[in-house]
Formats: C-alpha cells, sequence, structure tokens
C-alpha cells in the first residue's frame, strides 16, 4: 500500500502490558508547575512539543521525530530519546506529561488513562485555526503559554506577508500511485492560502481519490504539486509521476514533512508554493513561449 501522509496513523502504542507489572504502579497526583518528564505518543504532538517546550522537559519522542521525511523538526530532534511501542517504557519514565494520544487507542493508553498520568490529547488539525488551536493547547500544556502566543504571532504575520499569486490557476496535489488530495484536507487549505484552486474540488473528488494519468491529462491543470521525496523515481508508485504524458504541467515540490501534520511548518508550505509559483511566473515572463512548460 503506498503511503498516504494524511491518512497514516502515525507511531501509535500497540504493546498490551502484562497486568503485574502495572499493578504495583501507585495513581499520582497531577504535578505542581511546568512538567518535568513529557512524553509525546505521535508524529504531530512531537513538532509541538520540540517547538514549545524545554529541551530539558522532553524525556521521549516518537521514533519518526528524527525522520527528515517526515518531520518538520527532525533536526531538533536528534539526541533525545525515541520511543519504542511498548508501554512498559514508557511507564518507567514516570512521565508527568503524556501528550498526543494516537488515533487507535490500544490496551497500553488505557492503561496510562487509569494510572493518572497527566494526558493531552491533540486532534487532527486540517485548518490553520485548528493549527492555532493545538499549539495553544500544547504552550499551555507544557508550562510555556507565551510561546504559543509568540508562534502564532509570527505565524500570522508571516502568513499575511505571503501574496496569493496562484490567481485562481488550478492545481492538484498529486501523489505516488495517482492518489490526489482534494477537498477539507490540510494542503487543500494550503493551496487556497496561494490563491490556487484544487483540481479535486472542480473534479468533484472526495478528501483522497485515484486519478488516471489519462484523467490527470484530460483535466490540464496549471500545476501539479508533487512531494519532494517524488523528485526522482524511487518506485513504481513514484515511476509514474513521471511519465512523459505529466512533463508539460509546471511542478511545485515541497516536502511531505511541512504538510503531514498540521503544525507551524504551514507556513513553510504556504510560502514555498507561492515562491515557486513567483519563481514559474518569471520565467514565463523572461521567455513567453518556454518549450518546457509550452501548455
Amino acid at each position: 500500500m503506498p503511503p498516504l501522509p494524511r491518512f497514516l496513523i502515525l507511531s501509535a502504542l500497540f504493546a498490551t502490558v502484562a497486568g503485574g507489572v502495572l499493578a504495583a504502579r501507585a495513581v499520582r497526583p497531577a504535578p505542581a508547575g511546568p512538567p518535568r518528564r513529557i512524553v509525546s505518543l505521535n508524529l504531530c504532538a512531537d513538532q509541538l512539543v520540540l517547538a514549545l517546550a524545554d529541551r530539558s522537559q522532553i524525556a521521549g519522542l516518537t521514533r519518526n521525530a528524527t525522520d527528515v521525511e517526515m518531520s518538520a523538526e527532525a533536526a531538533r530532534a536528534r539526541g533525545l530519546r525515541l520511543l519504542s511501542k511498548s508501554a512498559e517504557e514508557i511507564v518507567a519514565l514516570d512521565p508527568d506529561l503524556v501528550i498526543g494520544m494516537p488515533a487507535r487507542r490500544s490496551a497500553a493508553i488505557k492503561v496510562l488513562e487509569d494510572q493518572n498520568y497527566r494526558m493531552v490529547d491533540l486532534k487532527s488539525a486540517e485548518r490553520y485555526d485548528q493549527i492555532q488551536a493545538s499549539i495553544r493547547s500544547t504552550a499551555n500544556a507544557v508550562g510555556h503559554p507565551e510561546r504559543g502566543a509568540a508562534l502564532i504571532a509570527r505565524m500570522d504575520r508571516e502568513l499575511a506577508g505571503v501574496p496569493r499569486l496562484g490567481r485562481g490557476r488550478v492545481a492538484a496535489y498529486y501523489q505516488r500511485r495517482g492518489f490526489l488530495t482534494g477537498t477539507g484536507t490540510l494542503i487543500d487549505e494550503v493551496m487556497a492560502r496561494a490563491g490556487l484552486v484544487n483540481l479535486a474540488t472542480k473534479l468533484g473528488k472526495p478528501a483522497l481519490s485515484q486519478v488516471s494519468l489519462e484523467e490527470m491529462v484530460a483535466a490540464r491543470p496549471d500545476f501539479l504539486i508533487v512531494e519532494s521525496a517524488t523528485d526522482t523515481v524511487r518506485d513504481q508508485g513514484t515511476e509514474m509521476l513521471h511519465h512523459p504524458a505529466l512533463a508539460g504541467i509546471p511542478r511545485i515540490s515541497i516536502p511531505q514533512a511541512w504538510t503531514v501534520c498540521g503544525s507551524p511548518a504551514y507556513v513553510r508550505a504556504v510560502r514555498g508554493i507561492a515562491e515557486q509559483i513567483a519563481a514559474y511566473d518569471r520565467a514565463v515572463l523572461r521567455h513567453p513561449h518556454p518549450s518546457s512548460a509550452s501548455r
């Protein structure tokens, strides 16, 4: 099955812990003051914790936290403890904050809830206002609300400075094996911020669908937006994105890490798309009929 960034269950805990191991675990009251041993349970929570907490507060992150193709905060995560799927490992850390519940709750999560750990459940963020809400919740939970407010203010300023250079042109977010990302998704809103119209909307497609090469060529979008990891052929799934039939459609390439989660990287995604549209428009002005982009 091809990787589907916005529809993956990210780094969930799957292990079931023996009841005898947990029976001796005393129920702890919620600690006073900022947490000192924060554990993150999914990739999206990793990125917010890294952006808002002190490094010394972070006891553990998910295994994907240092993956540059998945996490926009991978550099910050280097050197921090990465957790396996074992609930015993989390219990041994004795966290005073567990943040980012996995999409599918396991027996291990039920154990953590029963043991009265302080837990913050972050919902999936598919819009900018939801990203803001996640930032506020995380900042409050880690004891640094002022950092959340400052981060949101900075993101607001940066977004206000990004021109909507798409000017209503149509773009398709085209992924491995012909998957097209549709309306109601994070990438859909990112595209709209840059002034683009999502091809999936024009075609009446759902949040995720498969579109054949023939259908894509017939639709003739003004741009293809692709994950930068697919800029070269890696497998059969990426090979179709390099089919000669698509060669005449200008491309915008952005890292998957900027859109896999609703995070501060949202701004980078909007700005990256706008900058590439601007570069394309400048090239067209210099060469009104460039052979590489003849339509």
